[in-house]
């Protein structure tokens, strides 16, 4: 069995845990405003508010509910549209959404409404009020009036965190959310055990794309462990269910790495962000996983289990080794991933070129870290998806720039070595030939990016 609270209701079912939470709130429960659009994570129709008991308090994020399984909610605190409704009239985010005529056909709104609610739960230091509806598409509004809608919130909110009684005072959300905290100590978090034959899944952003009406049929076991950061003196220890959000609001990951959330605000959007794990995106072994190609770049460690306990070590490098096949025995799985931490001197970039600049799959990426003494570049590792059946860590690319010096000769000769290591097809995302030329563009942009940095 499985509990968790739909707004002000708890839930006990025996529904299978692997039933898409999109699919259980609209025909179990009947709330329709959680609307049914893209199921692909796109398009934010979906979105509903997720919250999680930590330290006794409650905290909320975005999710896109047609990838979300029951098993991952189990526990939770779930926010429909209609959950943010207040008694007496609307609620912030609907008034703004009024006071600007931000609204058409109206199919899209209950969505950006749960988004645009999802600003207070926020770190306004770490996010603009724009990330907040980065996942919500509008196909006949204009998005202008949206915006205003989203900075009306923001000025009421003046970017500073309040308290949850002022949320409740200032009409953002219901008077029920103080209650959240104390029915959730007493909400049950079972999930159905784990057949010998079903599925472990953390985010699911991927496998619910393509199998969630296989998976509605089954109990799954959601994964819920090895979701910390760690920095050492020496290393940097990233759990296998890490999220990319976390990644984002880890100011002692940005600290060591100061581009990285404009390198993270190129892959997908805020819900999926909030659910995608890092080791989902490799187990995934897309060839063009951005988090697999940024990590490669850090030249960067798997710690993988089995079943029975024992540990292996094995470099992210020769994790990938064919088109989607990975190095992982079907009763392992990831626990850490980890990397070097960075010294004085280091640098690291993260490109992507594709169709549109944010919520789009590559046609190719890169990465590139190391450090430097003066002009001489130590330590080079780079990366690239796109170019070859798996995301490609560039062996003798890394092996000829490391302990070379900077200038244009050694661009060209890198780039000769680099076209010899990939292998790119034409396919929908570009031809053979426009994908090596972006594989160019991509080495040159990186110490493009190296140069402006050390001018600024």
């Amino acid at each position: 069995m499985i509990q968790f609270i739909l707004n002000q209701k708890l839930i006990s079912t025996e529904t299978p845990s692997g039933e898409n939470l999109l699919q259980f709130i609209r025909e179990h429960q009947h709330l329709k405003g959680t609307k049914v659009g893209c199921r692909e994570g796109d398009c934010g129709a979906c979105t509903v508010l997720v919250g999680t008991l930590v330290n006794n308090a409650v905290e909320y994020r975005t999710v896109t509910s047609c990838l979300a399984s029951l098993a991952s909610v189990a526990g939770k605190h779930v926010v429909t549209v209609e959950g943010l409704n207040l008694s007496d009239g609307l609620n912030q985010a609907q008034q703004a959404i009024h006071d600007h005529s931000a609204t058409q056909c109206g199919f899209c709104t209950p969505g950006f409404v749960v988004s645009m609610t999802s600003i207070i739960f926020d770190n306004p230091k770490q996010y603009q009020p724009d990330d907040a509806i980065s996942g919500n598409i509008c196909r006949c509004t204009g998005y202008k009036s949206i915006e205003k809608s989203v900075n009306q919130l923001d000025r009421i909110l003046n970017k500073t965190e309040h308290s949850l009684s002022w949320y409740i005072q200032n009409r953002f959300i219901p008077e029920y959310f103080k209650e959240i905290p104390e029915r959730l100590m007493l909400t049950r978090s079972d999930i159905t055990p784990l057949k010998s034959d079903g599925m472990r899944s953390a985010g699911g952003t991927d496998v619910y794309v393509r199998s969630s009406d296989d998976l509605a049929e089954q109990n799954i076991q959601y994964l819920h462990e090895h979701n910390k950061i760690i920095l050492t003196s020496e290393k940097v220890i990233i759990g296998a269910g890490v999220t990319v959000s976390q990644l984002w609001e880890s100011d002692e990951l940005i600290e060591i790495l100061p581009l990285l959330r404009t390198h993270l605000r190129l892959i997908s959007s805020k819900q999926i962000r909030n659910m995608a794990t890092v080791a989902g995106n490799f187990v995934n072994a897309s060839p063009i996983g951005d988090l697999s190609v940024l990590f490669l770049a850090l030249n960067s460690e798997l710690t993988i289990r089995n079943n029975s306990g024992s540990t292996r070590k094995l470099p992210l490098k020769s994790f990938f080794l064919d088109y989607k096949t990975i190095d992982l025995h079907p009763d392992e799985l990831i626990e850490t991933i980890e990397f070097e931490k960075p010294k004085s001197n280091f640098f690291y970039n993260f490109e992507k070129v594709s169709k549109r600049q944010y919520l789009d799959i590559a046609s190719v990426n890169s990465a590139i870290s190391f450090s430097f003494d003066k002009q001489i570049l130590k330590n080079v590792n780079i990366a690239i998806g796109g170019v070859s059946a798996v995301p490609k860590y560039l062996t003798k690319t890394s092996e000829f720039l490391s302990d070379k010096k900077i200038d244009e000769n050694l661009f060209r000769e890198a780039n000769d070595i680099l076209q010899s290591e990939i292998s790119p097809i034409s396919d929908i995302r570009g031809t053979e030939s426009y994908k090596r030329l972006l594989a160019k563009q991509l080495l040159f942009q990186h110490f493009l990016v190296f140069t402006q940095n050390m001018s600024a």
